[in-house]
């Protein structure tokens, strides 16, 4: 297992939040996104990992925005990624 292969299940796992729909929004950016983003999104996506569940809920579901810019504008990139 090549390192690069090493840290994607790592963070696979920290995606399971215990909640199917999170699961799958932030997963789904893993497996489409992370290998071609730049450090710093990376950066803010592990920020956004360290979020709370119920408040990345409702970052994604639109009733709330996020504090950090950063954070948000990944937020809306997340959900606007293809099904």
């Amino acid at each position: 297992m090549s390192p690069d292969d090493a840290e994607l299940k790592r963070l696979r796992w920290r995606c399971r939040r215990g909640m199917r729909e999170l699961d799958q929004l932030l997963e789904r950016w893993l497996d489409l996104a992370w290998r071609q983003s730049p450090e710093a999104e990376r950066a803010t996506f592990l920020r956004l990992l360290d979020s709370e569940d119920d408040r990345l809920w409702r970052w994604f579901l639109g009733h709330e925005v996020a504090p950090d810019p950063e954070l948000q504008a990944l937020v809306e990139r997340i959900r606007t990624l293809p099904h």
